[in-house]
Order: C-alpha cells, then structure tokens, then sequence
C-alpha cells in the first residue's frame, strides 16, 4: 500500500539512499533552520496534511500559524526596496553594467548597500547583463600599399591626453543594409575623440572622423596615431592628412591580435550594450542610437575599469584639475 502522513513525507523530503525513510534526515536537507522548515511546510500543504508535517519535520504546529502571521521583518523590507532600486537601475542602464560597475553606480547614487547582498538580489530577481558571443573571424592577409611602422607595443599606455590615439572601423547591421561605423579613442582617457558613420566603407569615412577628432582636439606636434593596416589607413590621402598635422602614424603587424585591442575592444562594448542581438530596422536608427551612446552615455556617464571606474571625461576633467594645482 502506499505510503501515508509522517512517512510519505519523511520520505518525500529525506534524502536519497539508506536513509530515504528517515525524517531526521529532512533536517539536513533544510539546513535546520526552522525557518526553512516553515517555509517547506508551507509549499507542501496542499499535498500532505499539516500535523503530519509538522511532525515530521519536528516543529510545532502553533509556530507554523505564528511564522505565517508574522509581519516581513525590517531586513525583508529593506531588501524588497533595494530589489526594486536595483531592477530600475538595471534597466536604466540598459542591462549594460555587471555586477562591480552596478554596485558602483547604485554607491554613487548614495545607496548604501553590500556588494554580496546586491549579487543576492539580482540573482533572485533573474537580472543578466549582456554578455559577448566569442567568436574568431580569418581573413586572408593583403596589402597593396606600405604600412607605417609598428611603433607602440601592447599593452598601450599614456599618461595625458592626446599623447596616442588609436582607430579602428566596424559595421552595424541594419535591416537596410551595413552601416559602417569609424572611431578614434585616447588612449589615456578612453575618449571616443573623432567618429563617422556611412553606408560603405571607402577612405572619405576614415578621413572624417579624423578630421572630427582634430578639429575637437586640436592635438600637438608628436601625436602617435596607431591603426591596422586597413587601406582606409594606408592610403596616400590619410598619410596626408596625419602628416599635415604634424601626427605619427603606427601600424599593427601581421599576427598580432592585441596591436589593436584597445578599439576593438571598445567596439565590442558597443555592440554588446547597445544592440540586442538583432539588426537595427533603418540606418537612421543605428546612426542615433550610435550617437546617442558614444556621446550621451558612453563618454559622460559609463564607468570605465581602466581608470578607476570613471567615465572618460571625467577622467580627463581629474587630469586637468591635477595638472592645474600641481
């Protein structure tokens, strides 16, 4: 015959093995807590009956209706109102920040609140930041024309602004068509200095975000401009352009993957916060969607990891504010 009351849930709740039938095993598996016990008592009521799990489990019947009448205590409330912070600002951020910058941002915003216990509740809640899809692309190796010399090594490094920028092109996808995005980053502040956007990829859309990064920058003599060795940079009109303002130009070698990481890896945060893994509908969209994050977001707002979770013009605001007093 089937097992009834006690011992259908002593063997319900026990563990596997010899000691399946043993409800003293059932304190194991709730860790003893009698909070627990309450709880698993509470999930099981419409199967068994509530002596019987009570009795089971080796709690009282008059705690269980106390536990259930008893009002959330002042940590439970606490942690339904941060849950709620939390979930608003994940939002709010376009689920782009992880764990660090998410618990940084909610201290900045002057929410007091452990960093474990922020991991706690955004477990509970289901909260996911984007990740990147890891992938490799070949292509085969070309090049018509000379490159420039390799002249920075990774890890790239400088200590003040317009000292090195580095560049680098990327494509969008649009259910129109590609749209083709160029952008030169410092490489100090981690600055988006200079971009453009078209719907193709020949040498003017290099030029000009170069000339926006000029004309914003107004860079000294000795800039180095490091690139990959992509036609968009190797041709005559480019050199020209980098020459006539007094600008190095550096590219990667052949078998080198990190020469270029730091744009690269920028591009990727791009696509990774900005897109949801699905095509813009026009290039329009992508063109203010792009705007909307490199200058609104992404340049005043999102805390970079390399400078101490701030954001890049706030970075080069501390820089000049140090260089200032000192």
């Amino acid at each position: 015959a089937p097992a009834t009351g006690a011992g259908a849930i002593a063997e319900a709740g026990g563990a596997a093995g010899a000691g399946k039938h043993d409800p003293k095993k059932s304190d194991g598996v709730l860790r003893e807590r009698v909070q627990a016990r309450y709880a698993w008592i509470d999930g099981q009521r419409l199967t068994y009956p509530l002596t019987d799990l009570c009795q089971a489990l080796q709690v009282s019947v008059s705690g269980y209706h106390a536990w259930k009448r008893r009002p959330p205590s002042a940590r439970a409330q606490a942690d339904v109102r941060l849950a709620a912070v939390i979930m608003a600002t994940h939002h709010e951020l376009h689920e782009r920040y992880g764990s660090r910058r998410l618990w940084r941002e909610l201290r900045r915003r002057g929410i007091d609140c452990g960093r474990h216990r922020m991991d706690r509740l955004r477990r509970e809640q289901g909260l996911c930041t984007r990740r990147r899809r890891r992938f490799m692309r070949a292509r085969a190796a070309y090049q018509r024309t000379p490159a420039a010399p390799r002249l920075c090594t990774w890890p790239f490094a400088a200590h003040a602004p317009d000292r090195l920028w580095v560049g680098d092109m990327t494509v969008l996808p649009t259910r129109e068509g590609p749209l083709y995005f160029a952008a030169l980053v410092d490489a100090c502040s981690r600055r988006v200095i200079g971009w453009a956007m078209d719907d193709h990829q020949r040498l003017d859309l290099t030029e000009r975000a170069l000339e926006m990064a000029l004309q914003h920058r107004r860079p000294k003599p000795g800039l180095l401009l490091h690139h990959d060795r992509g036609s968009q940079y190797t041709g005559a009109r480019y050199r020209a352009k980098a020459e006539a303002a007094k600008i190095q130009l550096s590219m990667s070698r052949p078998g080198l993957p990190y020469d270029n990481a730091m744009a690269e890896s920028f591009f990727a945060t791009l696509k990774l916060e900005l897109m949801d893994d699905k095509p813009f509908e026009t290039r329009d969209a992508a063109r203010a969607a792009v705007f909307e994050y490199v200058e609104l977001f992404y340049n005043r707002i999102r805390m970079h990891s390399a400078l101490g979770y701030r954001a890049p013009m706030q970075a080069e605001r501390d820089y000049q504010t140090v260089r200032t007093v000192s």
